[in-house]
């Protein structure tokens, strides 16, 4: 049997050197918000989309697989349309440029700096420890009593983000929950799937005092298909742990208050009973579904839902949310937004803008789950396919809730990065990591 020696601590470092631009982004988002929104992971993240272009002028290599080009290129001519039509040339390209960011150009830049299933897993792990990070920052201002206003106690865990992105830290716990799940499903060495699994485990809490309604439905929808596709067995495993993690944190901690056990009521009380909360968002639903009743084709431009909002909303809309609280002095935030973001691109963008941006998203879905099934073939890369189908999966179900808008936002756009990678690309079943190691080098200089 011949041995391969291990290669020394910094050229193993290196391998992984390409893709550390990446985990930059993602662990940047651990960092507070600024006083005016600003979030450093959205310059960094500018700096790797330019950094992309400049190695590939370099390489003198084409950017994207023809197939690749198409998927992410697609929602473009919407996005341009619409942009023709807002209220002003500064808030088109505002739009566009925030568009383009989340959903072409940071998963465009995934594609292009991964190399092999290594650095998707590192990626992953990334997500993991943002969640952690994230979580535990919110679970203590749930225990001290100093998070985001709820029911008029400052009790709503929402980590570094503040009260301003309420849905910031459940979305970051939430994708690192599917990864972790995803990484626990795998057949990676034992001591990665436990501490995986014991990672997916810990997130529910910070997850549970989010009270974040949405987050909790995408993230259950998603966790039980990535169990379903992982084997029967191990759904059955999976399951009876979440089960035990359930009666342990509710019965021995006391995580199930009564205000969790109200919210959690309240997802099935929705017609008969709705909170205010709940009454906004059905009108401001409505009053998209008129925007876009009134131009189907292009929408009202980008950036135009506040302007055309009231003139389609009904006296049951409120002046807007109620912020208070994780260092925010109390005040009314104006509903900028549907809380949908199909809604909120049938509405700015029309069916043009719509089918092209949600046509991009099933596109990457479709190739992700074909991806899966010769994962499973070939039994290679199942924890890297279960990743990759659940965060499209979970973006999916959440945008029916929710839309994009905050900082957590450019976390989407990795997410979706890492969903291409796998779907779109032939190195996610090729060893493209040896090639980086020093025998691999040699070889390649010898075949030269």
């Amino acid at each position: 049997m011949s041995h391969v020696p291990l290669l020394p601590l910094p050229h193993r470092a290196a391998r992984f050197a390409p893709v550390l631009p990446l985990v930059a982004v993602v662990a940047l988002l651990g960092l507070p918000v600024a006083g005016d929104g600003a979030q450093p992971a959205d310059a960094v993240s500018a700096l790797v989309v330019g950094y992309c272009v400049i190695l590939l002028l370099r390489e003198r290599r084409r950017p994207l697989s023809p197939r690749a080009a198409v998927v992410l290129g697609l929602p473009v001519a919407g996005l341009a349309v619409a942009a023709m039509g807002a209220a002003s040339p500064a808030a088109g390209l505002g739009g566009m440029a925030r568009y383009l960011q989340v959903f072409v150009l940071v998963p465009a830049a995934v594609l292009v700096l991964l190399r092999g299933r290594a650095d998707f897993r590192l990626l992953a792990w990334s997500f993991v420890g943002l969640a952690l990070w994230q979580g535990a920052v919110g679970v203590h201002q749930y225990v001290t009593g100093t998070g985001a206003s709820y029911q008029g106690e400052t009790v709503r865990a929402v980590g570094t983000f503040g009260a301003q992105d309420v849905m910031g830290m459940a979305t970051a716990v939430a994708l690192g929950v599917v990864c972790a799940t995803g990484l626990a499903l795998g057949r990676t060495p034992s001591w990665q799937r436990t501490a995986a699994a014991g990672c997916a485990v810990v997130l529910l809490v910070p997850l549970a005092v989010s009270f974040s309604r949405g987050a909790w439905i995408a993230t259950a929808l998603t966790c039980a298909v990535q169990l379903a596709l992982a084997g029967l067995r191990r759904a059955l495993k999976a399951g009876a742990a979440v089960v035990a993690a359930g009666v342990v944190l509710v019965g021995g901690f006391g995580v199930g208050t009564a205000m969790l056990q109200e919210r959690i009521d309240s997802i099935t009380q929705v017609a008969d009973a709705p909170d205010q909360s709940v009454v906004d968002r059905y009108t401001l639903w409505a009053s998209a579904v008129g925007m876009w009743r009134e131009q189907p084709v292009t929408g009202v431009g980008l950036k135009n839902f506040p302007e055309y909002r009231d003139g389609h909303a009904t006296l049951a809309l409120s002046s807007g949310s109620d912020i208070e609280g994780a260092g925010e002095t109390y005040h009314k935030q104006a509903l900028l937004s549907p809380h949908s973001m199909y809604l909120l691109v049938l509405s700015e963008q029309g069916l043009l803008g719509f089918c092209a941006l949600v046509g991009s998203w099933l596109a990457l879905l479709v190739c992700a789950v074909r991806a899966l099934g010769r994962a499973r073939r070939d039994g290679a890369g199942l924890d890297c396919a279960l990743i990759a189908c659940g965060l499209l999966l979970w973006q999916l179900v959440d945008y029916v809730y929710g839309d994009i808008g905050g900082p957590s936002t450019v976390l989407t756009g990795v997410a979706l990065g890492l969903t291409a990678w796998w779907g779109l690309t032939e190195r996610a079943f090729t060893d493209a990591t040896r090639r980086d190691t020093l025998p691999g080098r040699v070889e390649e200089a010898v075949a030269r």
